[in-house]
């Protein structure tokens, strides 16, 4: 079974999932050399439903004459890294900690066409995609053992999908992952000394500044932040202040999948159909913590959901596991002048290079 691991020295944690090695290693065979599935052979395309396992979720079709039942369909992970059967148990193994490797892991298929990317969705696609994350953050809230809910989404073989239909996941877990537990932390405490959202000064002074706002609408604001880990990462987030991405409306929602559509088309358009990660911070499961009576007094008011999406298009080395700082050659306020420039309706043609 599985079991979240923590390490005192480098303030983290690692899942250990061995029954992960018996997943199909399509993630070894260099993208070149692929060749586009076909229906018949998709496990995830409409029909093959028998291929994955029971369905937890699913919107209907948008158009009934593609012939699919359904728009998005959710279901469990056939190689999950965490599972969601058993008790959560906390222990200490010498200086180090365990938990068991309790929680959920869901694949969110993102559409019934084979060969299809998020970029290419329309608006309305995207939205039926974004109200399934949504429905299943509200669902999973409802587990006690569990307190963070991490939606992402792994485009490519280099990013580290393993199969090319498009579609989600999202891993739920019993402790809160060190990335976003630091944000919170900040978060609080930038709440605490200023009493105002750390997020939102963000949003305010780059907007204000300009140098890094690739797109802006009247309720979002993609921008590359100012320390960017890697090339062309950009955030996205909303003007109008909100900790809780399960609480968004439909409208919200569509003006989410309105600015994801247009940078993903910008991205594919610049770096020529990079692979890419993106992933959802939201607010933690407001459970109370036995012991932490004030964990989340404040998160309404100091946190700030937002998506993340990251380009692929290096890599770490000795340097950046080694010290944890990161190398990235190309400097945000370069990468957002590119985006501003480039073409969503563009298609795959390159304007950099790679």
């Amino acid at each position: 079974m599985s079991e979240l691991r923590y390490c005192p020295i480098k303030n983290r944690w690692a899942i250990i999932a061995p029954e992960r090695r018996l997943r199909p290693l399509e993630f070894l065979v260099p993208e070149s050399a692929r060749s586009a599935p076909s229906p018949e052979l998709d496990p995830f395309a409409p029909g093959n439903e028998d291929l994955t396992t029971a369905e937890i979720f699913s919107l209907p079709a948008l158009d009934s004459r593609s012939g699919s039942p359904w728009q998005v369909r959710v279901f469990a992970n056939r190689f999950p890294a965490l599972r969601v059967e058993g008790d959560v148990v906390r222990e200490g193994v010498g200086l180090n900690d365990s938990v068991s490797g309790v929680g959920a892991h869901e694949v969110i298929v993102e559409c019934p066409e084979t060969n299809r990317e998020m970029a290419d969705f329309t608006v309305n696609e995207l939205v039926e995609v974004l109200k399934a994350w949504r429905a299943r953050i509200e669902d999973l809230r409802r587990d006690q053992r569990l307190r963070y809910v991490l939606i992402f989404k792994n485009s490519g073989t280099e990013a580290g999908a393993s199969v090319d239909h498009a579609h989600s996941q999202l891993i739920a877990t019993p402790i809160i992952p060190s990335v976003v537990a630091q944000e919170l932390k900040s978060a609080r405490e930038h709440f605490k000394s200023k009493e105002r959202c750390l997020f939102c000064d963000l949003i305010h002074q780059e907007i204000e500044l300009g140098d890094r706002i690739a797109i802006e609408t009247n309720s979002f604001v993609a921008l590359a932040p100012y320390a960017s880990a890697m090339p062309f990462e950009t955030w996205i987030l909303p003007r109008r202040h909100g900790h809780d991405f399960a609480a968004t409306d439909d409208a919200d929602l569509r003006g989410l999948a309105v600015i994801l559509s247009d940078l993903l088309r910008r991205i594919r358009c610049l770096l020529e159909d990079p692979p890419y990660n993106l992933v959802l911070h939201t607010s933690p499961n407001p459970h109370p913590r036995p012991g932490h009576p004030d964990d989340w007094s404040t998160i309404q008011y100091d946190f700030h959901w937002h998506l993340e999406l990251v380009p692929r298009i290096s890599r770490r080395a000795g340097f950046e596991w080694g010290s944890g700082y990161t190398i990235n050659p190309t400097a945000p306020e370069e990468a957002a002048r590119h985006l501003q420039k480039a073409d969503p309706d563009g298609g795959k043609n390159s304007k950099l290079g790679r």
